[in-house]
């Protein structure tokens, strides 16, 4: 799969192809069936199929300060799309200069002089342009001009986690939020994931017989609320069955919120410095401070043995 950042990016031989855009970011259910269908399509019409996203998130250049959490970074999403077989992604810089561009310069610049679309495929709230003032109907009129089909693609709708909800980001960033990383499971279609360096922090779970990968997670990550998880630990391909902690360890009076993951079993690892990625697979309890030591201990003891329940009647990661 190619990888594109910005216009000038795209090969200048670069034939027609079929186009989606949008923030994509999860790639959930709902997004995958919207590119699930740009790529049949393309494959339909004998042309490649590309992926348009922004960077950052438009509203934090139409808003400042209101940069969402993120469901996956950049890198994670061309993965995902690569693997529903997208064959190109084009990353677009979104500027304070970008945001100003019409519906119409949008259609022109990107998808008539650059990516020569053939087809659109788009969900039917998409917005674009200048105060999102384009949408598919502007979209479809447009087409009709530069000659390019539009197809809208109606979007899942949650069952009990998110009550009737159409799929969304929103609504997984909600989930999330709320510690109920089983339900942003059923709309992503696998556990939610963070990533980030692993790096020293007090070492007080080596101390306790309990080592920890202290993840020092990338900007705007949506993190799950407060509390012990299981999961798994993604080092270097190999998942490794996982009791994680997020909080700030009020037993030991901390204040900075953390992402720690216990690789169960497993004795000997040196992590520091590596890129790694904790998948989440279901909550197991909240944060809590224990009367004594024993009592934590005791505590550590059961959370691992409910995390590795759980994680062998999950079965193999996703």
């Amino acid at each position: 799969m190619q990888r594109w950042r910005g216009l000038e990016d795209i090969p200048e031989d670069w034939g027609r192809s079929v186009v989606t855009i949008g923030s994509y970011d999860g790639v959930h259910r709902g997004h995958q069936l919207i590119i699930r269908h740009a790529v049949e399509r393309a494959r339909e019409l004998g042309v490649p199929s590309v992926l348009v996203t922004f960077d950052p998130h438009p509203s934090e250049v139409v808003r400042p300060g209101s940069h969402p959490p993120l469901l996956a970074p950049h890198h994670r999403r061309a993965e995902l799309c690569a693997e529903l077989g997208v064959d190109a992604v084009l990353v677009l810089p979104f500027t304070t200069e970008f945001s100003r561009l019409s519906p119409a310069d949008f259609v022109v610049k990107v998808l008539v002089d650059k990516l020569h679309a053939k087809a659109v495929v788009e969900g039917p709230n998409f917005r674009f342009g200048h105060k999102a003032a384009g949408n598919v109907e502007f979209l479809a009129e447009q087409g009709k001009t530069y000659d390019f089909e539009v197809e809208v693609v109606d979007l899942y709708l949650t069952g009990e986690a998110g009550g009737g909800e159409p799929f969304s980001s929103t609504l997984t960033r909600r989930l999330i939020a709320e510690g109920d990383v089983e339900g942003a499971r059923e709309i992503l279609g696998r556990p939610h994931r963070v990533e980030g360096v692993v790096v020293r922090g007090a070492q007080r779970g080596r101390d306790l017989g309990y080592p920890t990968a202290n993840v020092e997670t990338l900007p705007h990550t949506a993190i799950p609320a407060d509390g012990v998880y299981a999961g798994w630990l993604q080092v270097e391909g190999e998942a490794m069955p996982a009791a994680i902690s997020v909080g700030t360890n009020p037993q030991f009076d901390g204040t900075e919120r953390t992402v720690e993951a216990y690789a169960i079993d497993r004795v000997g690892l040196d992590l520091y410095g590596l890129h790694v990625a904790v998948d989440f697979l279901a909550f197991v309890r909240g944060q809590a401070r224990f009367d004594s030591l024993d009592g934590l201990l005791a505590q550590m003891a059961e959370d691992v043995k409910r995390c590795r329940e759980l994680i062998a009647a999950a079965g193999d990661p996703v």
